[in-house]
């Protein structure tokens, strides 16, 4: 293929290729010719042209196919138009010539062809610079035309189409011809050439006249008869003329003079209307010409050409756009209603017809008004819909109006429906009065009227959920009072189904009294049937169905009436069968319906039952549902008979019988029947072949039973597209019903179908099959197989003895229902029976693989492998195989090929590839001799289908067989005619499925993989040009496919291109990209993989395709300005398929994720327009005090005045679905900078980086936008967008309330949008906002106040007013709230607004404890203290006033919660009428609300508690408030015993359990979705309860109640690996400590007392391990402790834990840094493990002893790393600080313990010394590793200091201890020396001569030595210059220390050193800092020590002049200086390193 690259066609090369591969090479070639010549300069292309152009001719002779031709046409034009034009004439005769030639024979039609495809593209690319030539070779085309075939006229169609785009104006003179030719071919036979005719006239339209004016009716008329026989192609493109060409007459301004313009009448929009009216009513008979049948009135329009107008009417009014509709849109909406009005009485004179009209006027409705217009427009034309409602509901005449008033109704529901409830104004608007109008039709006569109606508010209630419950009153209180007009019953009672239907879509709910209303109701109306005859049938009907609807609320509702339905159902049918003879000889005809009609509803009425409360089917239920079923089946078996008897009347009510038993028996499990499954089946088969059944329905029976992907080869009509609501009707053949809601009531309440739709159940007659068809299967799966056997045999004889039409009816039955026997059987995994059985099915299935009627063949090929599935045997599966092999090899017919190549296909895909390789090959041999049958495109079709089938199935197996198939699949793609394009899709199907099959390995480089690759592409690309949208959305898929396996090798550009091309193309239909859905789900589908992986790629080149082709996209969806961004949002906003708007919102995601931080002014822009378009500008502007700099106003203004002038906005008018979506996208937006620069959330930074480089963008920079748009969304009218407003302002609060004003030191930027904030909030809390939304505000207000973005009270109080307007709402409790929801709803309500102050308050704590701290830390100025106090005490303040009220209500909240999670074994103990905030019915509802907010109020109530420290009792507070109405009284035991008022003791007691109890129960089972919030919170409250003295001592005593939260702390720390939560944990696991610790003191304070000190030797052991020491695991508290912090010291260092690490003992590993927070874990639990011995008795302090100290020091030892400046990490710091607590613990001098911990000690000494030996070191990582050897000296140090002498003192460690400190005074670091000599100077100190002496003895010399080499030496540095000084400090305190006579000795060693350094005047001055430093440091120490030890000092001085004479000298000098040096002397005494080491060092 390489070689095809080149400008030429290299000849050579493809000569040698074979005939298949030669087309290939030169379709290669043209692809990439066509690429080439646009990018080569015009000089190159000059010089090659003509040989070009002769390579290019003579492909044309050589019969290319219909892609090579395209091509070659585009290639000759495009070089024509870069080259030079001379010879272009010389072309244009030779294509003349090919065309004139009389050669027939089909090899040379492709020329033909080819020359008239040249032809086109030449004039459309040249155009006006072929002058004249054009008159002939129209001429000649049209000439050619009259004996062309379809092909033939198909491309001359497309080719004048193309001449004229070219020509423009200049074509007119052959105007009329085109027009004449194009007639004809618009009523072809061939489909295609009608679509191509459609094309050619659309393009004519443009230029000529005559079309929209005075041929207007003709051309009309013309498309009526096109649409006659038409397919959905056809209706496509003929309705997208005819509507086109009538927009056009109706806007057009005229050309021409005057006189011409007088001559062309204008065409008014009632002209227009009248003749779409025409064409609806009567078809394409005309206008005058009425024929015969007309008059009588016996023909009916067909439904292709109602269909076709149909969708030309919306192709009509999309084109005019929707501001002309909204002008228009009165008389458009009377015109249509008219249509289906008395007035014309043929559309309606059937009520099938009827039906099928109304979906065609709801078809229009829906696209128009839903599509077109805005929410403000939609809700002006919901206005016009109410006001024609009230107009025709004044008409008398019921028949003229109720298909208008269904209409109408139908739409008015829609259209508030998707307002939602941007609707209310709407309804508030009493002048239209919209509820009361329809409420006033619900007692229309006409039944469909009152369901219209019903469905209209039940789609009010689903829109505006507040309105629900108050309707739902209206309606039962009207159903009450007119309980005895007839009309009432039933409409009222559709009207409340409708309504309880609603509710599973109202999240809020009905409050739970209702249901018990309404059971009464229907009871009362089922028991008053019998009163009145007139009503009896309407009572009934009316009870049953208000109690099925009753079921959809679901088991929480239907448990409390259950027993009550269950009587009723008992009741309704007879005892006994004897009972059911007596009724059968009693009754007449119209008690026999009654009685039919109430058992069919009690029979919907339990089948509803069981589908929406399975839960309640318990074992009791099933048992009292049975009995009445025998009698069921009993009356079903007498209802022919009965039947017979009584005739006509009872055959409605007697089908519905039948199919409302069906259907419950279906859904009732087999068991539950078995006595009667005989009887049933015999019913069923009697059913199935019933010999009255007219129409044959096949096309609701079988889709379900075709496999999904087979349906694609049948009609494009069971596929999904924007028009199956009105195509569905062609399905059904002319006679077939659509669905409608009257054919069954009681789908009013069913879950709806799709979206909005209204239900479309079908008629009886129908559905009962199809439930007959589904019990079929089940039942006959259950029983016997002689039974079986029978029944199947049965069903063949009656299909043997019917004839003609019957015979296929009885057979789609009978095959509809083995199809369901068998896949119930293979989903069941049951055995089919006996070979007989085996044979039956076969012959059954064989019969129907070969009828005429293509879905029959579909489900019958799908039957035949379920047969083979279900048999499960190989020879039987190859029998099936060989018979199909034998039938395609000898038949010759188109039926029987279609079949049995299906049914191979399908038998591999149920099989997979267990065939054998042998099968595999025969089976594909077969099948690629069916796809090359070119005379027959149906078989191709189906076995290329069959083929994909295969490929799919067989996986690695197919791998031999891919390159046949490939190249296979290539030359189809190449030669079959576009005109038969459901080849062209299988073929797309096999291709995909072979890409799938090579999977990955296409990324592979070998010659043979690369082959393939580009075979594969170049399939795509075939198919990409393919005219037919349904192969482009293949060939899409299959690059997609591609992209996923070989992502290098698809051309990104051009695919993005082709998607953008195709998405937003210029199309009619409601503005959007291409009329066909399935290709619109193809081009997102493949964008929301490329996104994935290459978002700013794709995004890009959709930026350059837009500017690239500028000129022919439309403003509308502008790419270049907006994005592909913008431009899919704004797709999103008028797309109304559901999975499309979801793949949007995907793709969206995608990019937002991957490139929001990038183009973030972008994205916010695209938010902030979709959101603003919204807003009116009058209520933003009241707010707008946030533009503080003027960059901002200019820039507004600019936005205000670019967009009045300019091109419309993108977004006129969003949908709040689409709004609600940008919220979320900015709360998006906000997450995704989190993660990027830090800059988003500091402004200072950003702004600087944005000085730096304008490109840069900072979220920080948009905060202005942010706020605006949350304040927009949240005061919206939609209630979802206010939730999403509300959400995007608390992520902006949350994530901005920290950063700083830098204009403003003390301020944050956030504070500025206070008034925003507060705006934004208040709408929330007004009493009609619905309960969700104030309680996501509450949420915000806690934010808004905690964020303390706001220091100022006064200003905070505006936000707190509202909490505490909530607060006094809430306080009534329960019963105060609304009763529009349900309970649940004010219980969600009122646990938000308690949880929003729970956070107050803790925030409020928190901040009053933070500023004490720093209070006490910084210094008292006056100023400080005012300051500091107002804001902490402030907040409090706010919250104390209210704190009495809330700590009631927070106690009763946690009380429900402690109830609510009970296990379901105590429900009994609950009590009856529920809490405080729930209701007891609503428990399950409300225990999600109290799951979200317990956490904070449990925090709250601790923190309260310890406030009040469980001590102070309020006189309000106690007893006497607990039992106030609003806490449950069960806290004082029991409202009955109201007189027992506990002591404060209990009530603290009860208290105290309560939080710790919820505490426990949440963290031992801690769920997966536990929240971080929640079990931090509880950790909090724990921490706060065990701040004070009582709650500790609860703990302290109750031991085992500390080892269980112990237990479950440690769970949490094992389960949770936040080191936030474990750090908490420890911080609990400390107090407890504590906690034991205090209760063992004063155990042993109290015995010492009691036993007075007398007799002390024997008293008692307190203290764990008591005189045994002995610690039992799970009894013991230290032994829990210990495990839990040996877990998170093990966690942090493995090496600690020998087994883990797998090497024995102590051996070193290299020390290690641990992370900031495992530092903070690894401390906090040495500060426990350090607590513990003094809870232990001695002898159980001696057993924990060796364990606490092996894991301090293991810390010490794994941790201590060189730090620069001899600091210490923060775990050695923790690990010497436990070693200083446990070393001087009380118990190491304890009488019965002091020996063991002695040797204990030692040997912990030991092991610390022995962490230095140089062999203990192995060589890590090969180099020597070293410890920080002052953490080990800080080490032994302290054990000097802080142990007994006898520990430390025994010959063998001392010396080890002094070899140490002497080696490292000997190291060369100087911090380490400074370290040493502190430590020397501590031990030196000691006041034990037998501790502190040797150390003197052994290391005084060395540091004088050492210091006289400083002298020598002179210091340096810094260092060096502190060492010094420590040295000095030592030998002083030596000097202190010594006795008498060596202190002499002493101070004669020092003074020399120090006057050494001392300096005269003169050098002073020029003195580095360092000598200035010492010299002063001496100076200080000698005028110290001179008087201290006058005489020593004097002798010195006398023995040696010269230091006195340097003394003097510098006395003198410091005199002189002294001013200046005061100060500097002041700060060298602590030098600045030292401090911060000092302060680590206090251990000591």
């Amino acid at each position: 293929m390489e070689l095809a690259h080149s400008l030429l066609l290299n000849e050579e090369a493809c000569n040698q290729l074979s005939e298949v591969q030669k087309a290939e090479f030169i379709f290669e070639w043209l692809r990439y010719l066509e690429k080439l010549l646009l990018a080569t300069s015009r000089n190159d292309v000059r010089e090659k042209q003509k040989t070009l152009v002769e390579q290019l001719l003579s492909l044309l002779n050589s019969s290319p196919g219909p892609p090579t031709r395209k091509l070659l046409a585009k290639n000759l034009a495009i070089l024509y138009s870069i080259g030079d034009t001379f010879s272009v004439y010389e072309t244009i005769d030779k294509c003349n010539d090919l065309i004139r030639s009389k050669d027939d024979s089909p090899s040379y039609l492709p020329t033909k062809l080819a020359a008239v495809v040249c032809l086109g593209s030449l004039y459309k690319k040249l155009g006006r610079i072929l002058g004249n030539t054009f008159t002939d070779t129209v001429g000649n085309i049209l000439k050619a035309m009259k004996s062309a075939e379809s092909q033939g006229r198909y491309e001359i169609m497309l080719s004048l189409q193309n001449i004229l785009n070219g020509l423009g104006a200049a074509a007119t003179p052959c105007h009329r011809d085109v027009y004449k030719a194009a007639r004809s071919c618009l009523t072809d036979r061939s489909m295609a050439v009608r679509c191509a005719a459609a094309k050619c006239l659309l393009e004519l339209q443009n230029e000529a006249i005559f079309m929209w004016s005075t041929d207007l009716d003709s051309v009309a008329t013309l498309c009526f008869k096109s649409f006659e026989g038409s397919n959905y192609d056809v209706r496509i493109s003929v309705s997208k003329l005819l509507g086109k060409i009538l927009a056009k007459a109706i806007i057009s301004k005229h050309p021409g003079t005057a006189a011409l313009r007088q001559s062309i009448r204008r065409v008014s929009l009632e002209e227009v209307l009248e003749l779409l009216g025409t064409g609806f009513l009567r078809g394409s008979s005309g206008f005058l010409r009425a024929s015969g049948d007309m008059l009588k009135g016996t023909s009916s329009v067909s439904r292709d050409v109602r269909v076709g107008v149909t969708q030309a009417y919306v192709v009509f009014v999309s084109t005019l756009g929707g501001t002309w509709l909204e002008k228009n849109f009165p008389i458009f909406l009377s015109h249509l209603l008219s249509l289906v009005s008395q007035s014309h009485p043929k559309a309606t004179q059937t009520q099938i017809d009827a039906v099928c009209c109304r979906r065609c006027i709801s078809f229009i409705l829906r696209a128009t008004i839903g599509g077109l217009l805005g929410e403000k427009a939609q809700i002006a034309a919901a206005k016009d819909i109410c006001q024609t409602i009230w107009k025709l509901k004044k008409v008398m005449d019921v028949a003229a109006s109720q298909h208008m008033l269904v209409c109408a109704l139908q739409e008015l529901g829609n259209l508030i429906h998707g307002l939602g409830t941007t609707a209310a104004p709407l309804l508030q608007d009493s002048s239209i009065g919209l509820l009361d109008s329809v409420i006033s039709v619900i007692l229309h006569p006409s039944i469909s009227v009152r369901l219209a109606a019903a469905w209209c508010l039940h789609c009010i209630a689903v829109a505006l959920p507040s309105y629900l419950t108050p309707l739902l009153d209206r309606c039962v209180e009207r159903l009450t009072v007119l309980k005895s007009s007839p009309e009432a019953v039933t409409g009222f009672s559709f009207a409340v189904a409708a309504l309880l239907g609603a509710v599973k879509h109202c999240p809020l709910g009905i409050p739970h009294g209702k249901g018990k209303i309404i059971m009464t109701l229907a009871e009362d109306l089922l028991c008053s049937a019998t009163q009145n005859s007139r009503l009896s049938a309407q009572r009934t009907q009316a009870g049953w169905l208000l109690i099925a609807a009753l079921m959809t609320l679901g088991s929480a509702v239907v448990s409390h009436h259950l027993a009550r339905v269950l009587l009723l159902w008992k009741c309704v049918f007879p005892a006994s069968p004897k009972d059911l003879e007596t009724e059968k000889s009693r009754g007449d005809s119209f008690t026999w319906q009654v009685t039919l009609e109430g058992r069919a509803g009690a029979l919907s009425a339990i089948k509803s039952f069981v589908s929406y409360c399975g839960d309640l089917l318990t074992e009791e239920v099933i048992q009292r549902l049975l009995p009445p079923l025998p009698c069921a089946v009993d009356l079903l078996i007498q209802l022919s008979s009965i039947l017979k008897t009584y005739g006509n009347p009872l055959k409605t009510p007697s089908v519905v019988y039948r199919q409302r038993l069906y259907e419950l028996l279906i859904l009732l499990p087999p068991e539950t029947y078995e006595g009667h499954l005989c009887a049933i089946l015999k019913e069923l088969a009697a059913d199935l072949t019933a010999p009255d059944i007219q129409v044959a329905a096949s096309t609701f029976l079988l889709p379900p039973l075709c496999h999904q992907d087979d349906l694609l080869i049948l009609s494009p009509l069971l596929q999904e597209t924007d028009h199956r609501f009105i195509e569905e009707q062609l399905l059904l053949g002319n006679g077939g019903a659509c669905g409608s809601l009257e054919y069954d009531p009681y789908s009013i309440y069913e879950k709806d179908v799709e979206g909005d739709s209204v239900p479309k159940p079908l008629p009886p007659t129908l559905s009962v099959i199809s439930s007959a068809a589904k019990l079929f299967g089940v039942v006959c799966a259950h029983v016997g197989e002689a039974q079986r056997l029978l029944i199947l045999e049965q069903l063949l004889n009656s299909m043997k003895h019917t004839k003609g039409a019957r015979q296929q009816v009885v057979q789609l039955h009978v095959v509809s229902s083995i199809s369901n026997f068998l896949k119930y059987v293979a989903g069941s995994k049951g055995s089919l029976g006996p070979d007989e059985m085996r044979r039956l099915a076969l012959t059954l299935v064989m019969g129907a693989l070969e009828s005429h009627n293509p879905l029959l063949r579909c489900a019958a090929a799908e039957a035949w492998a379920r047969l083979a599935q279900v048999v499960d045997d190989g020879a039987f599966t190859a029998g099936l195989a060989q018979v199909s092999f034998d039938k395609l090899k000898s038949a010759r017919d188109v039926v029987t090929r279609t079949g049995h190549s299906l049914a191979l296909g399908s038998l591999n895909r149920y099989l997979g590839g267990i065939s054998s390789s042998q099968h595999l090959n025969s089976c594909i041999g077969i099948l690629y001799t069916l796809s090359q049958d070119s005379t027959s495109p149906d078989v191709q079709t189906w076995a290329l289908h069959s083929l994909s089938l295969v490929i799919d199935s067989a996986g690695p197996l197919f791998y031999v067989h891919v390159e046949p198939t490939l190249s296979l699949i290539i030359m189809l793609l190449l030669n079959v005619p576009p005109t038969h394009a459901e080849v062209h899709q299988s073929l797309g199907r096999c291709l995909n499925a072979l890409i799938t099959t090579l999977g990955p390995e296409l990324q592979g480089n070998s010659t043979s993989v690369s082959a393939l690759r580009t075979s594969c592409l170049l399939g795509c690309a075939v198919m990409q040009d393919n005219p037919d949208c349904l192969v482009q959305a293949q060939a899409i898929s299959c690059l997609q496919q591609l992209h996923m396996f070989a992502p290098r090798h698809v051309n990104l550009s051009s695919l993005v291109s082709c998607l953008c091309e195709i998405l937003l193309d210029n199309s009619v239909l409601v503005n959007l990209c291409s009329p066909y859905l399935l290709l619109r789900r193809a081009v997102l589908a493949c964008l929301r993989q490329l996104v994935q992986r290459e978002a700013s790629e794709v995004s890009e080149h959709a930026v350059m395709l837009a500017k690239d082709s500028r000129e022919k996209l439309t403003p509308d969806a502008n790419i270049g300005e907006m994005g592909l961004e913008g431009a899919l949002l704004a797709l999103l906003d008028k797309e109304t398929d559901q999975r499309l708007c979801h793949d949007i919102r995907e793709t969206l995601n995608h990019m937002l994720t991957s490139m929001a931080v990038e183009k973030l002014s972008l994205w916010l822009k695209l938010c902030k327009e979709v959101l603003a378009a919204s807003a009116d500008f009058a209520t933003i502007t009241c707010v707008d005090t946030m533009q503080e700099e003027e960059g901002h106003k200019l820039d507004d203004a600019s936005v205000l005045t670019t967009r009045s002038d300019e091109k419309p906005h993108p977004f006129t008018n969003p949908r709040w679905a689409t709004r609600v979506f940008a919220a979320e996208c900015v709360c998006r937006i906000i997450n995704q900078c989190e993660n990027a620069n830090s800059a988003h959330f500091d402004i200072a930074l950003a702004q600087e980086m944005k000085k730096r480089d304008s490109r840069n963008d900072f979220l920080v920079l948009h905060l202005a936008d942010l706020v605006r748009m949350a304040f927009m969304a949240a005061t919206d009218h939609s209630d979802q967008l206010r939730l999403s407003g509300l959400e995007t302002l608390l992520v902006v609060i949350r994530r901005f309330a920290t950063i700083p004003e830098p204009e403003f030191p003390g301020h944050v930027i956030l504070e500025q949008y206070q008034a925003n904030v507060g705006a934004a909030l208040r709408p929330a809390f007004t009493s009609e906002t619905p309960p969700d939304v104030t309680a996501k505000a509450c949420q915000v207000c806690s934010a808004w106040i905690a964020s303390g973005v706001v220091s100022d009270l006064s200003d905070l109080r505006r936000v707190h007013q509202l909490l505490v307007s909530s607060l006094t709402k809430i306080q009534a409790g329960k019963e105060a709230l609304s009763h529009l929801y349900n309970e649940s709803a004010s219980t969600m309500e009122i646990l938000a607004v308690l949880k929003a102050w729970a956070e107050v308050y803790i925030i409020a704590v928190q901040r009053h404890k933070n500023n004490k701290q720093t209070l006490k830390t910084t210094s008292y100025s006056e100023d400080s203290v005012r300051n500091g106090s107002n804001s902490s005490y402030g907040l409090l303040d706010l919250v104390y006033t209210d704190l009495g009220t809330l700590s009631r209500l927070w106690l009763a909240a946690l009380q429900d919660f402690a109830l609510l999670t009970l296990p379901s074994e105590f429900a009994s103990q609950l009590p009856v009428d529920g809490g405080a905030f729930y209701t007891a019915e609503t428990s399950e509802n409300a225990k999600m609300h109290y799951y979200n907010s317990w956490a904070l109020i449990l925090h709250a109530t601790a923190l309260w508690l310890t406030s009040t420290g469980f001590v102070v009792a309020d006189p309000d507070e106690g007893a006497s408030n607990l039992s106030r109405p609003v806490t449950p009284t069960s806290m004082c035991q029991d409202s009955s015993s109201g007189a027992i008022v506990k002591s404060p003791e209990d009530v603290y007691t009860d208290r105290f359990h309560l939080i710790l109890g919820i505490s426990v129960e949440f963290l031992c089972s801690l769920r997966s979705d536990a929240t971080m919030e929640s079990i931090t919170a509880c950790l909090h409250a724990l921490q706060a309860l065990l701040d004070v003295p009582w709650p500790r001592s609860k703990i302290g005593s109750d031991q085992d109640l500390g080892i269980e939260l112990l237990n479950v702390l440690h769970r949490v720390i094992l389960t949770r690996e936040s080191p936030s939560i474990q750090l908490a944990s420890l911080e609990v696991v400390r107090q407890i400590i504590c906690a034991a610790q205090e209760h063992v003191k004063e155990k042993r304070r109290s015995a010492e007392v009691d036993d007075g000190a007398a007799e002390k030797e024997t008293l008692p052991e307190f203290g764990e391990g008591k005189d045994t020491g002995g610690l039992v695991p799970g009894k013991s508290l230290v032994f829990a402790t210990l495990e839990l912090c040996v877990c998170i010291l093990v966690r942090q260092l493995p090496e600690l834990n020998p087994k883990l690490t797998g090497s024995s003992g102590v051996k070193a590993s290299k020390p290690q840094i641990l992370s900031e927070d495992g530092s903070r874990l690894v401390s906090a639990a040495l500060v426990i493990i350090s607590e513990l011995p003094a809870v232990c008795s001695p002898e159980g302090s001696i057993s924990i002893l060796p364990t606490i100290l092996y894991l301090t020091i293991g810390v010490l030892r794994e941790t201590a790393v060189k730090l620069p400046g001899g600091q210490l990490s923060s775990t050695v710091a923790a690990s010497l600080q436990a070693l200083k607590g446990i070393l001087s613990s009380p118990m190491a001098r304890a009488e019965k313990s002091h020996t063991a911990w002695t040797d204990l000690l030692r040997s912990a000494l030991t092991t610390v010394l022995d962490c230095w030996n140089p062999d203990h070191f192995s060589l890590v990582d090969g180099t020597h590793q070293e410890l920080d050897e002052v953490s080990l000296l800080t080490a032994i140090t302290v054990f000097i200091l802080s142990t007994s002498p006898e520990v430390t003192t025994i010959p063998c460690l001392q010396r080890s201890c002094i070899e140490k400190f002497k080696a490292a005074l000997e190291i060369k670091d100087p911090m380490v020396q400074v370290k040493t000599y502190q430590l020397l100077h501590s031990i030196f100190q000691y006041p034990n001569p037998a501790v502190s002496y040797p150390y003197i003895y052994s290391l005084a010399s060395s540091i004088v030595e050492k210091l006289q080499e400083i002298d020598k030496r002179k210091p340096e540095d810094t260092t060096e210059l502190q060492i010094f000084q420590e040295g000095i400090k030592v030998l002083e305190s030596l000097i202190i220390i010594a006795e008498e006579q060596h202190r002499s000795q002493l101070v004669a060693c020092l003074l020399p050193i120090l006057i050494s350094f001392l300096l005269d005047e003169n050098a002073l001055g020029s003195a580095t800092s360092i000598m200035r430093n010492l010299h002063d440091f001496a100076l200080q120490n000698l005028m110290q020590i001179g008087p201290q030890y006058s005489s020593v000092f004097k002798n010195v001085m006398a023995s040696s002049p010269a230091l006195k004479a340097r003394l003097e000298a510098a006395i003198k000098g410091n005199q002189e200086s002294i001013k200046v040096k005061l100060p500097s002397s002041k700060h060298t005494k602590n030098p600045g390193n030292n401090s911060s080491i000092q302060l680590k060092t206090n251990f000591l």
